[in-house]
Order: C-alpha cells, then structure tokens, then sequence
C-alpha cells in the first residue's frame, strides 16, 4: 500500500513539473517556423545554446555559442534591448533557456521550431 502512495506521489510531481514548464515556456518564447526564424534573426542576438562540440560540428551563420550549461554565468553577455533567438539541436535545450532568460527579465525571446537539425538555410563549421 505505502509503494503506491509514493508512487502516486512521484508521478503527481513530474505532472505538476511537466505543467509548471509548458506554461513557464509559453510565456517566456514565441516559437518561430524556419521562415520566421530566417525572417528576424539577422536583426537579433542569435544563440546557440548546444554544447561547443556539437557547435563546431555546424551552426547557422552568424550564431554565437552560449550553451545553456553555461548560461547562468554568461547571461550578461546577451543584451535585454534586443531580440534573443535561441536553438539548440531539436528545441528542448533552448527551451530550458529562454525559461532561464525569462526569469532574469529578458521578454523578447524566440525558438526555432524543430531546433538545428530542422534546418535548412545557411551553416556554418569549424
């Protein structure tokens, strides 16, 4: 009987989590489709918020590496008067970032949908 109420209780904390973060992210990002995206980002602060490796591997051009492990300490390297447009290798990542941004005042925060291995315009690697 005990192992049920735990278990109860554990799966009622990852609900109310899994909650807490859908509505933290659509409150904190407007999510882009690639069009969108390529529409606005070259007049914002593009970020990639993968780990360095993956992007040396291959980023959009004109993107700067923040990965969001890093991102606590380096948010003062990202202006709050411009436009933030964030992706990661499929969008869960940046996600997890603009939710950070958003608590540390940042509004205007973009995603793009389907993250880096969903897009199609111009890249570059190391």
């Amino acid at each position: 009987m005990g192992s049920w109420i735990l278990a109860f209780a554990i799966l009622l904390i990852l609900v109310v989590y899994e909650g807490y973060q859908f509505i933290m992210r659509r409150k904190a990002l407007t999510v882009l489709t690639e069009d969108q995206f390529k529409e606005g980002y070259r007049r914002a602060q593009l970020i990639d918020v993968r780990e360095p490796n993956e992007f040396d591997g291959g980023h959009i051009l004109g993107a700067r590496n923040i990965p969001v492990t890093q991102l606590k300490q380096r948010t003062s390297e990202i202006r709050k008067d411009q436009p933030v447009y964030l992706y990661c290798q499929s969008a869960q990542r940046s996600s997890r970032a603009a939710i950070l941004l958003y608590k540390r005042g940042y509004r205007d925060i973009y995603q793009l949908k389907g993250g880096f291995r969903k897009w199609t315009g111009k890249t570059k690697a190391k």
